[in-house]
């Protein structure tokens, strides 16, 4: 059994265009908490050491003075930057292209600051304290390099009041490693039952299926496969308006060519996040209801 302070990776480039602003930033707790707070505050007391934020230059001072106080002290903390024209010089940008290439590309940002196993999510989820339990448990008794795991929610506690949603749907083996992620587009809430629906087709679901809600735990070997895989990706598609690179699409590569393991861990907590405006009475809602049971101190730092 081996013993890392490991790192705790937030993807928080988004613009927030559907959101209308910098969801990031928004305060959604009782004393201003962002969900990013919640994450850090979460990660700090399962044993995390350090946070690498992934961020755009555009923001960075707005984003350093709202974080960077609140953190001192508590955690060390790194910032790298997505851009556009962060690629290797033996390819180009096609012109009138502005997003970056996805979150395999943002993930690629952190590689020279991270050289320890970590934990990587989204800037505007919130997973629960247990995900980050679990990671940490997970790396301090899976030393192998090539070995990754997922924190899989159950399918009906990320669904929404609000209509319907889109979801990597796992299948594992009877060791509950990762063998397939089937993405299920408009499943929903009906009459008390989930469905997701195909075409005129409607498939009912059990609501207990794992799905992956973007919070992976990888080694830092994976870097160098990703890496190799974003010099493909650009070379096979790099002159495409709106290509992206997936992180979790390498990882699923490398799992279908035998190279690798990702053992899903299940979790009962409910994952909630913030992509439209109407989200966030809903989020705000969710906070007070895990401080009223104790499960966070109304005032985080």
């Amino acid at each position: 059994m081996s013993n890392y302070e490991p790192t705790l990776l937030i993807l928080a480039a988004g613009m927030g265009s559907r959101y209308g602003g910098l969801k990031q930033m928004d305060e959604l707790g009782p004393n201003g908490e962002s969900i990013i707070d919640y994450s850090v505050f979460d990660a700090i007391r399962a044993g995390f050491g350090k946070v690498v934020f992934v961020i755009r230059p555009s923001f960075a001072d707005a984003f350093k003075e709202r974080f960077e106080s609140r953190l001192k002290g508590k955690i060390e903390t790194e910032y790298v930057f997505q851009e556009l024209e962060n690629i290797p010089s033996e390819f180009s940008i096609p012109e009138g292209r502005e997003k970056p290439w996805g979150t395999g590309h943002a993930m690629l940002m952190a590689k020279e600051v991270i050289n320890e196993p970590f934990a990587i999510i989204n800037a505007d989820d919130f997973y629960g304290h247990e995900a980050y339990k679990s990671a940490v448990d997970f790396i301090n008794n899976n030393p192998k390099e090539n070995e990754y795991a997922m924190i899989g929610y159950a399918l009906k506690n990320t669904l929404s009041e609000h209509g319907t949603v889109s979801r990597g749907v796992c299948e594992t083996d009877s060791n509950g490693y990762l063998q397939e992620v089937t993405e299920r587009t408009k499943i929903g809430w009906e009459d008390g039952k989930v469905f997701f629906y195909e075409g005129d087709s409607k498939t009912e679901l059990t609501g207990n299926e794992p799905v992956s809600m973007n919070f992976w735990i990888f080694k830092p070997a994976f870097f160098g496969e990703l890496e190799k895989g974003f010099n493909k990706f650009l070379a096979e598609k790099g002159q495409e308006m709106k290509s992206e690179y997936y992180f979790n699409v390498k990882a699923d590569e490398l799992i279908k060519a035998g190279e690798a393991s990702t053992k899903v861990i299940d979790t009962d907590a409910k994952w909630f996040g913030v992509t439209y405006q109407e989200d966030k009475p809903i989020v705000e809602e969710s906070l007070n209801k895990l401080i009223e049971k104790g499960e966070y101190p109304a005032k985080l730092w």
